[in-house]
């Protein structure tokens, strides 16, 4: 990564985010061509989670200062959420995590030991009241859309979630193209703002060191940087300028199953304690553009990319073949676009569309043929070939969600 890279100007040049003084500080908008980036990522995560057994929840952005005072946000991270605001005689506070309100979806039903582990993601928005010193671009921000998960567990399965977590965190970084800086367990510090419970601290810290030590990953230790209820492992990325922050992270909480009350009826008919796991893949979406954006420079992998496949026709006569074949991308679930000759020379289309993974070129024996001349984003060349096969074979590793342009195998 260079500094040609900040997320903060390569972001608005590709036209993925910007910001308004009259939205305010730390609030960006998502511009089309971002949107498509964000709907992308937000839906691998989401059948990602799928197929680790999570099932998805939607819960209010909202929410009783009561609930954040038993969570113990209150108290411990009172200085990062915004004002409550009077609502009926009541005080209502946007929220500054998930957490409560999913314990609270486990509390609404009676739990046995036989729905353990029990899983519960979502893609919801919190609130962070961030000093505007801080803010910047994506990485800070005041609203945020965390790719959330709660594990409700008993003890003896923490150590096999958590580990779980961690490895879907390695393959999404596979998928996406990120290296992390290093993994860290965060451990607390010295002061106030940590619950007091030393043995809780303790077993925590060693389940997580147990999953670490398993997994086989480098790891520092790093006191102060736990969670106010929980250490942490954090994946750790670094940005343009190099500086790190956290992108992913896998929690363990014996806090706040304490302070909600929840049960679940073992299998001697007693009343137990569960264990809440808090794991997320990507960390916030504002975030995980912003590390992608300087990864990849733009040059996204073909499955983030917000246009797939760019039709080019040499001349005006190949304009009704490349929306044709545009129209098939469309059904196909490929996002796609056409760029004509009013746009200027073939060459100059081709430097425009540098950052498309894949240019369709479509002149006069093309045409005739059904076949496309294809260019891939790294200079490579494929073809002519039929374009019911470049559709199907461009589809099938978008599907796949790898980095690679092209299955030289097939070639």
């Amino acid at each position: 990564m260079t500094a040609a890279h900040d997320h903060r100007r390569t972001g608005r040049e590709l036209d993925l985010f910007d910001t308004d003084p009259l939205i305010g500080a730390g609030l960006p908008y998502w511009l089309p061509d971002g949107a498509a980036v964000r709907h992308a990522l937000e839906e691998y995560v989401r059948a990602e989670e799928r197929r680790a057994g999570y099932r998805h929840v939607y819960s209010p952005v909202l929410g009783k200062r009561e609930l954040y005072e038993i969570s113990g946000h209150w108290s411990h991270y009172g200085d990062d959420m915004f004002p409550p605001m009077d609502l009926g005689g009541e005080q209502v506070v946007l929220r500054p995590s998930l957490c409560p309100h999913h314990a609270l979806i486990y509390r609404s039903r009676p739990r046995s030991h036989r729905e353990l582990p029990l899983r519960i993601a979502e893609l919801g928005g919190m609130y962070r009241s961030e000093p505007s010193g801080v803010l910047g671009g994506l990485t800070r921000v005041r609203a945020i859309h965390l790719n959330d998960a709660h594990v409700f567990c008993t003890p003896d399965q923490v150590a096999a979630e958590a580990g779980a977590a961690l490895e879907t965190i390695r393959r999404a970084y596979r998928a996406l193209g990120v290296t992390p800086a290093r993994h860290r367990l965060s451990l607390p510090g010295a002061g106030g703002k940590y619950v007091a419970d030393p043995e809780m601290w303790r077993r925590s810290a060693a389940l997580l060191t147990e999953v670490l030590d398993r997994s086989g990953l480098p790891y520092e230790t790093a006191e102060g940087e736990a969670a106010f209820y929980g250490p942490k492992i954090d994946v750790q990325v670094a940005d343009a300028a190099g500086r790190e922050s956290t992108l992913s992270t896998v929690q363990v909480d014996f806090h706040q199953p304490e302070r909600f009350g929840l049960r679940y009826v073992g299998a001697d008919g007693a009343r137990h304690r569960p264990v809440m796991v808090h794991r997320s893949v990507i960390g916030s979406v504002e975030r995980a553009v912003a590390h992608l954006v300087e990864r990849h420079g733009g040059a996204f992998p073909a499955w983030l990319a917000p246009t797939q496949l760019v039709a080019l026709p040499v001349s005006g006569n190949e304009r009704p073949d490349a929306e044709a074949l545009v129209r098939r991308c469309a059904g196909l679930g490929l996002r796609a676009e056409v760029s004509g000759p009013e746009r200027g020379s073939l060459g100059a289309r081709v430097r425009a569309a540098r950052l498309v993974p894949y240019q369709a070129v479509i002149g006069a024996r093309e045409a005739a043929a059904g076949h496309v001349a294809l260019r891939l984003r790294d200079g490579r060349r494929i073809g002519p070939l039929p374009a019911d096969e470049v559709l199907a074979r461009v589809g099938a590793l978008v599907a796949a969600r790898g980095t690679g342009l092209w299955d030289t195998a097939r070639a």
